[in-house]
């Protein structure tokens, strides 16, 4: 169990959502890569322990934009409420530092509740910064953002993510090279602080807690999960996935929407765009899909809190749960 503390975040505010004397939030907090059966898993264990789910998914915060993010269904929720899903437009921001003041109103109101509060979801940076507090790193630079979107549209989103391998190749290696707006924050820490965002990150550590919890990691053999992840697309395909990227664009939604530009929902608009045929955008969504679970096992793997298990294991989860009840 991890000892508790408030912890001044970035900005140098105390965070310390706990109000009173009564003993500290206690989180159960389960991850793992795409696709291994966190969401069946957390209901199952909500339903037993009396619990409600946060979710700490950074593509299932956006409105209408269902089955591409895998968002568990209204039946679902349902049975056991989620918070945080559904929180703002597509063209609306969202980032670690909003998400963190949510999740600690919703922590506290469940609290007060007496809920077991479940945390779930695969967006290391949302997990870390909820039980670390956030990166303390220089702020936005409108100007400088500025300058690297407009040097993104004349010479393409490459550009960028060739200069930032050329000063930070340690920062590439961890961000796609399509995401640009992770691109661009990179090369602004560089700019202002000569450091690479992944140094500054390992130093950080995310390291004190306001709250106690645990840490449960799901995986499974990695030939299974793959299999799983291109049985999940397929099931995408079948529920209505063009039709719901369709929708997003006649509402104005299109590629330049950063949720849009994702590793799902960018193939499917280069299909409706007729850049790719389907086969191409249903091989595209497998591929990439398997390479982001890739990376989201490497970072986790990194953790040495978190306690390893297969989805199908819970009896022994519910008994590493109970301990932190101890």
């Amino acid at each position: 169990m991890k000892s508790s503390k408030p912890e001044t975040s970035k900005g140098g505010n105390t965070r310390n959502p706990q109000k009173g004397t009564r003993p500290n939030p206690r989180l159960i907090v389960i991850t793992g890569p795409t696709g291994v059966g966190k969401t069946d898993l957390v209901i199952r264990l909500a339903e037993m322990y009396d619990g409600e789910v946060i979710s700490a998914d950074s593509m299932q915060i956006y409105r209408y934009m269902d089955i591409g993010t895998a968002k568990p269904s209204p039946e679902e929720r349902l049975r056991t409420p989620h918070h945080l899903i559904d929180v703002v437009n597509p063209d609306e921001e969202f980032n670690a530092s909003m998400f963190l003041k949510k999740a600690d109103e919703a922590i506290a109101l469940l609290h007060s509740r007496h809920k077991s509060v479940f945390v779930v979801g695969g967006t290391g940076l949302y997990l870390n910064a909820l039980l670390g507090g956030l990166l303390n790193a220089p702020g936005a630079d409108g100007k400088l953002r500025d300058s690297y979107r407009k040097d993104a549209a004349r010479y393409g989103k490459g550009h960028l993510y060739k200069r930032l391998k050329e000063i930070d190749a340690t920062a590439a290696e961890k961000i796609h090279p399509n995401d640009l707006v992770r691109t661009i924050r990179a090369l602004e820490v560089m700019e202002h602080t000569g450091q690479s965002i992944a140094e500054i990150q390992g130093a950080h550590k995310f390291g004190n807690s306001v709250y106690d919890y645990i840490k449960v990691g799901l995986n499974i053999d990695r030939s299974l999960l793959y299999d799983r992840i291109n049985g999940r697309v397929e099931k995408m395909m079948e529920a209505g996935l063009v039709e719901e990227v369709e929708r997003l664009m006649n509402m104005g939604y299109d590629e330049s929407v950063r949720p849009m530009q994702s590793m799902t929902y960018r193939n499917v608009v280069s299909f409706i765009r007729g850049k790719q045929n389907k086969q191409d955008m249903v091989r595209l969504i497998k591929r990439d899909t398997r390479h982001y679970a890739r990376r989201q096992l490497t970072w986790f793997k990194r953790d040495p809190d978190i306690k390893w298990f297969a989805p199908q294991d819970e009896n022994m989860i519910g008994s590493a749960i109970e301990n932190l009840y101890e």
